[in-house]
């Protein structure tokens, strides 16, 4: 007998959800996802015991930073450029301003820190500004902390930084504490 020429072949569709869900399924278990990255900080330890952490601060024992909605870098309240910013607060932390600090090699100004155990650098951000100009002030701070350190590790240690002992880290991040405080200005 002769086919019939209205006779439509198909394609057996029944088990094409099933085999999009099981890729579904595939994709959402094998996937990952890569975790977001930010500025690492840490939250300030509580106040040892034998330490009174309530004292108030000395004016010239803060460097105040601030960025405005227009992204102009203001230290000390003088407009300064960010690659400025570094030097300033080596020279702020490093002032030895008492005389008490005796790995110190600031100019003992009076106008700065008495020492770099009591200096705090204060940093006041507007909304508005921008999150990179943010960031680069981070980095120049951290890089300023970061010299200090390295120099003082030279002249104590008579190492490089890769080279220290977890006591001797301890050491340096003692002598210059990394002391900051963040405020909106709004």
């Amino acid at each position: 007998m002769k086919e019939s020429r209205k006779t439509i072949s198909g394609v057996n569709a029944g088990s094409m959800a099933d085999i999009a869900f099981l890729l579904l399924i595939f994709f959402l278990v094998t996937t990952t996802f890569p975790e977001d990255q930010g500025i690492e900080s840490l939250m300030p330890r509580p106040c040892p015991e034998e330490e009174d952490c309530t004292a108030e601060l000395h004016e010239k024992n803060i460097y105040t930073i601030k960025l405005n909605r227009n992204n102009e870098l203001m230290a000390n309240n003088e407009l300064i450029n960010v690659d400025e910013l570094r030097e300033d607060i080596k020279a702020f932390v490093d002032n030895n301003g008492d005389e008490t600090c005796t790995y110190c090699h600031g100019e003992k100004d009076l106008k700065l820190s008495d020492n770099p155990k009591k200096a705090v650098i204060a940093i006041h951000t507007d909304r508005e500004a921008m999150y990179d100009n943010y960031i680069e002030i981070q980095n120049e701070l951290v890089g300023a902390y970061y010299e200090l350190r390295e120099e003082l590790c030279k002249m104590k240690f008579n190492k490089n930084v890769d080279q220290l002992t977890e006591e001797e880290i301890l050491i340096l991040q003692e002598s210059y504490p990394f002391r900051i405080t963040e405020a909106d200005l709004n």
